[in-house]
């Protein structure tokens, strides 16, 4: 049986499209497949002769009068009527034709012109024999200069007034392309996201969608028409059911046209874009960025949290749950873009299409041992060399995290495989000693620490969109701090929450974890491998500026201080990013950091207070300026001395890391704001992910 990317490969060769994966189209495919598979097995190249060529704006009006397409049903009756060649022809015919959403960002309908281009692709991919849904943003900025309006008369407006207005920015530009396809001789209908039966929760501004009434799309596509749906919007049911518009928040086009894709068992969906697909980084910011043919949807979740802005996390999440095929692309060229690779499609759950259950699976590594070090310089070089010498002895390092840091001194801390504990606590002293540091004498002395502990287990939840989600973490740490579990160190990451916890506790962690988030065992897993040795060690980079660095100072060391912390955010809305633990203690007291939005600064302060007030000597303080810098690739976890070579192009550089952080397939380091582009531009050239060929973007593409 072919998957729906061998069909999307085949039906869009026209377009010079190259895809690969799986995922089923439906019944009437897949009846369609063996059908033919069983008369003739035609390959693709031999459906490619049966397209007629395309037709002109006459005759696609002529068309559009002509009587509405068979319907499905019709379709799939007329499948058991096949009993000659002409007939086996027939049913060829209309297995060509795939259901396509396509979704054009604020960029590629900025203009008349450019709605016009649009609506020509469009027309070109309906010739070809596609059943189109296309979603549109806000035409260029409009969303901004909406957003603008409404803070000059109020510099708070409500929530759901902010929705109203905004919503109107994507009425402009369905009604637009309707009429540009209308010229062209292409049926087509606009319809909002309330038309469209996106039906969301009722939180203003930043709703999950919940499901989509597909019914009346369906009527229309089969009616011939092309559905032109205005993304970044739906409706809830709001107080007492009264219908509310809502918004979906920043991103929100490309969540709206992954969300119709799954709910319409699309063969695939088509973001179109200023830039020719996902790239090795910020072409804008590095001119030789490359064009990536494929990447997974867990690293493009985290590339996509982390800053890079081509797709937003949501759109990508729900493309990993449902298996949906999802495709990048550029609308200024028929290049065939980036192809993202994910699971098989899955039906969607009772709970909510974006709100079913965020953690899919958790994992336990046994015989697990964390080195720390504290108070050792603060100077560039000091991870590289550290983390240098590590791998030159075949180490291969786990989670790292460094700390904010009070003075000139920072605080280090790593895990590895328990068997390498001995030989890695030696290659720790020979560094410290080489860089000068003085080891202390005494727990309460000068000059650095390093303690080494082996008999520690990890504990990882895993899943999408975990980090967006700000009561995942927070249940984690609440359900180990309720069982007694203190975390002696922790990593976060869109896909992935890790824990280090003493191992005599691991399987207890396990089984409570597993309880919290509903997993059943064939989703749990022990001491599992961690990566294919053919992915590489880094895909991409991303720089985010957006982010503030934060501390709370002096909190009690011990089981439920991380929970508690996490747990208050999470009450108040707020999303973390990396946490991190320092090494050092202060009279059975540590610090905690992490990173938020920058203007989530206020509000978390806010939210904290309360319960610092609970902790004599805990106090909030925000840090400096900062920008942080990410590599992500899958087969980091494989690959000694990834995060070495990180460390050492930003050292070369001068760049002094403040924060270190890392996941299953990330390494992120907090730097100055200032050195944000350079380090980006020296992290991008220290992989060599660069090449002879210059992607330029073709605008700055509409938030919405």
């Amino acid at each position: 049986m072919y998957t729906c990317w061998e069909m999307y490969r085949c039906t869009s060769k026209q377009r010079g499209t190259r895809t690969e994966g799986h995922s089923d189209r439906g019944t009437l495919r897949q009846r369609d497949i063996q059908a033919k598979k069983h008369a003739g097995k035609e390959t693709c190249g031999q459906r490619d002769t049966q397209k007629k060529p395309p037709q002109r704006a006459q005759e696609r009006h002529e068309h559009s009068q002509s009587p509405a397409r068979p319907t499905p049903s019709q379709r799939q009756s007329g499948l058991s009527r096949i009993i000659d060649g002409s007939e086996l022809l027939a049913a060829a015919a209309r297995l060509a034709m795939a259901l396509l959403v396509q979704k054009f960002g604020g960029t590629s309908v900025a203009d008349v012109e450019r709605i016009q281009a649009v609506a020509a692709r469009i027309a070109a991919s309906r010739d070809e024999g596609h059943e189109l849904v296309v979603v549109v943003s806000a035409m260029g900025h409009t969303t901004d200069e909406l957003t603008g309006l409404a803070r000059a008369i109020s510099s708070n407006p409500p929530q759901r007034e902010m929705d109203m207005l905004l919503a109107t920015g994507e009425q402009v530009s369905i009604a637009l392309l309707s009429m540009a396809l209308h010229a062209l001789g292409v049926p087509a209908v606009s319809m909002t996201g309330t038309q469209a039966g996106i039906i969301t929760e009722s939180a203003h501004g930043r709703a999950r969608i919940l499901e989509v009434r597909s019914e009346r799309i369906r009527r229309l596509l089969d009616a011939g028409q092309v559905v032109v749906v205005a993304g970044f919007q739906g409706t809830s049911g709001g107080a007492a059911g009264t219908p509310e518009i809502t918004t979906l928040g920043r991103g929100g086009s490309d969540t709206s046209a992954v969300a119709l894709a799954a709910a319409l068992g699309a063969s695939a969906c088509e973001i179109y874009t200023d830039v020719p697909g996902v790239l090795t980084t910020d072409p804008r910011k590095v001119a030789d960025a490359q064009l990536m043919a494929q990447v997974s949807c867990d690293e493009m979740l985290e590339l996509a949290s982390l800053g890079a802005a081509v797709l937003h996390p949501r759109a990508v999440e729900i493309a990993r749950n449902y298996g949906v095929p999802l495709v990048v692309r550029s609308s200024w060229s028929d290049a065939p873009g980036t192809r993202l690779t994910s699971g098989a499609a899955r039906p969607i759950g009772h709970g909510g299409l974006e709100l079913g259950k965020p953690v899919d699976g958790a994992e336990l590594d046994a015989d697990q041992a964390v080195l720390a070090l504290s108070h050792v310089p603060d100077r560039p070089g000091v991870a590289a060399t550290l983390f240098e010498a590590l791998g030159a002895a075949g180490l291969n390092v786990d989670l790292i995290v460094q700390a904010t840091h009070e003075g000139a001194s920072n605080d280090i801390a790593f895990t590895l495989a328990a068997a390498q504990r001995d030989r890695a606590e030696l290659i720790c002293r020979e560094v410290l000693l080489t860089m000068g540091a003085q080891l202390a004498s005494t727990a309460d002395g000068d000059g650095a620490r390093l303690s080494a502990e082996a008999g520690m287990a990890k504990l990882s939840i895993s899943g999408a969109g975990i980090m967006g989600r700000p009561g995942v973490a927070a249940r984690l740490f609440d359900t180990l701090a309720r069982s007694g579990i203190n975390l002696r160190l922790i990593a976060t990451s869109e896909v992935k929450v890790s824990c280090l916890v003493a191992g005599h506790q691991g399987a207890k962690a396990l089984r409570a974890a597993a309880e919290a988030f509903e997993l059943h065992d064939a989703q749990l897993q022990h001491n599992p491998q961690t990566c294919d040795l053919g992915d590489p060690p880094v895909r991409g980079v991303a720089l985010d500026l957006g982010q503030a660095q934060v501390a709370v100072r002096r909190v009690p060391d011990r089981p439920g201080t991380a929970s508690s912390v996490c747990r208050a955010l999470a009450d108040a809305g707020l999303s973390l990013d990396a946490i991190v633990q320092s090494e050092r203690t202060h009279n059975g007291a540590k610090d905690m950091s992490f990173t938020l939005k920058r203007e989530e600064l206020q509000r978390a302060e806010q939210a904290l207070q309360p319960l610092l007030l609970q902790w004599p000597g805990s106090h909030f303080e925000q840090g400096p300026a900062i920008a942080r810098v990410s590599a992500v690739g899958a087969g980091m976890p494989c690959t000694a001395g990834t995060a070495a070579r990180m460390f050492r192009a930003l050292a070369d550089a001068g760049i002094n890391i403040e924060l270190i952080a890392t996941s299953e397939i990330r390494t992120s380091c907090v730097v100055a704001e200032a050195d944000g582009v350079r380090a980006l531009q020296v992290v991008h050239g220290a992989f060599g992910l660069g090449g002879a060929v210059q992607h330029r973007a073709q605008g700055s593409e509409a938030p919405v």
